[in-house]
């Protein structure tokens, strides 16, 4: 957690009485050391909680609003900044008030204002699962520097992942905007001094390298066995930001269980689907594409947050006496 806490009297290290920005009534056996901790959360009530995380949900929501953006015009090399969001049929400029993340969707009833043709369930469910993402990380992180970090870093991820699955595809725009964030944000917390899943400044620069030079021969090897090529630079360039992320051995981490989750999912989910749809068409069978970001995406989240403790159980096991 960000922030200590245990249970005893309310107040600080150095004896001075804290203010609270909620009724406390119920918190005395809670020391309160800083922002909002996570150990503080858990003793609100249902309604202090909400006044709590509903700023956040929004801010997250908002997020996704524009992610839904990037999603939609950066695979095109499209500006996310100008025109202003528009209907992708009829091009109508959407109005400032039906452009509330979800609100709008549903009091539009999933339709566009002007030619009345369906808006993609995309869009909501985006925005909702983004908020969401954010007010996960909030309630278990705290109110710190490392909740914001972890929901940057998800969303990012979460983008990517849709992008690739739709387009078989990574935007520059998202890897780029994301290395220099997780390097910025390295640099930062070392003036923060908050405990971080992340890795520090130096050791990001080092995890950059070692996951885009990585999945780079991974890919070329595949390509020289399967005489095709196998993998895109956006895999390249996914895995830079993930290892300035979480360093060189947990973007390796990464790459197995993206490899690992990918593999499965094709061979026992995807690869079959596919086959009885080419022979009710009388089609050959061909093995469908994979994006690799959609499953190196949630493996690296997976890994920054447990990384650590599925390296320390594999070497315990694998050279224990």
């Amino acid at each position: 957690m960000p922030y200590a806490w245990r249970p005893m009297r309310l107040g600080r290290p150095d004896g001075m009485q804290a203010t609270l920005p909620l009724d406390t009534t119920a918190l005395g056996a809670v020391e309160y050391t800083g922002g909002l901790t996570a150990g503080l959360i858990g003793h609100l009530s249902m309604t202090e909680l909400l006044m709590v995380l509903l700023p956040v949900f929004i801010v997250g929501a908002s997020i996704g609003s524009f992610l839904n953006v990037c999603i939609a015009r950066w695979p095109l090399d499209l500006s996310v900044v100008k025109p202003r969001s528009r209907c992708p049929r009829c091009e109508r400029p959407i109005k400032s008030y039906e452009n509330i993340p979800i609100v709008s969707w549903l009091l539009l009833r999933g339709k566009c204002a002007g030619c009345a043709l369906p808006i993609s369930l995309q869009y909501p469910a985006v925005e909702a699962l983004v908020g969401l993402m954010w007010v996960l990380a909030f309630y278990f992180l705290g109110f710190g520097f490392e909740a914001f970090r972890v929901s940057v870093f998800a969303t990012l991820l979460f983008g990517i992942a849709v992008t690739d699955a739709k387009h078989y595809l990574i935007p520059d725009g998202f890897t780029v905007s994301g290395l220099i964030m997780m390097l910025l944000f390295a640099i930062v917390n070392f003036f923060v001094e908050e405990p971080s899943h992340f890795v520090s400044a130096w050791p990001a620069i080092l995890g950059a390298c070692v996951g885009a030079g990585a999945i780079t021969i991974i890919g070329w090897l595949a390509e020289v066995i399967m005489k095709r090529e196998a993998m895109g630079f956006g895999d390249t360039t996914l895995m830079a930001v993930v290892g300035a992320a979480i360093g060189a051995e947990r973007s390796l981490l990464t790459i197995i269980v993206g490899a690992f989750v990918g593999a499965v999912t094709f061979l026992l989910i995807v690869g079959p689907i596919v086959k009885l749809r080419s022979a009710k068409q009388g089609e050959p069978f061909e093995f469908p594409d994979v994006p690799f970001g959609v499953f190196l995406a949630p493996a690296a989240l997976l890994t920054l947050l447990w990384g650590e403790a599925l390296i320390t159980w594999y070497i315990e096991r694998a050279f224990s006496a």
